[in-house]
């Protein structure tokens, strides 16, 4: 009986192709939202792919003439998610994510949060 399932187990990962690495490529999208007061700060969703090219995008800055504004937190959500959707679609998968902000002891300055996608190397 021991000799049949250590014979199953072996016939298992014999199929599957346990042991080999698989390479993955890489791909980073960083959220640079600005928190300064009167809007006077820029926002951007930046994609860098594998060859270093970068795609800009436009984001609301968090704060408005009238303090924080919810409906560019939402609009930023919203393009955010879309592109990660988009290269969900693309074969690629959301591995990390870190997040960070400068400038809090003056009460201004940004939050940024980047997203690391990879998906197995062609």
């Amino acid at each position: 009986m021991k000799i049949l399932i250590f014979g199953a187990l072996l016939a298992v990962f014999a199929v599957n192709g346990a042991g080999a690495q698989t390479t993955y490529e890489y791909m980073q999208i960083s959220a640079v939202e600005s928190v300064v007061p009167m809007g006077l700060g820029r926002s951007r969703l930046i994609t860098t792919d594998k060859d270093g090219q970068t795609i800009e995008k436009e984001l609301q800055n968090f704060f408005s003439a009238v303090g924080i504004n919810f409906g560019n937190i939402r609009n930023n959500d919203r393009v955010i998610a879309d592109r990660l959707n988009e290269y969900t679609k693309d074969g690629w998968e959301l591995y990390s994510v870190n997040s960070g902000v400068y400038g809090v002891e003056k009460s201004t300055g940004i939050f940024i949060t980047r997203y690391i996608l990879r998906r197995p190397a062609k």
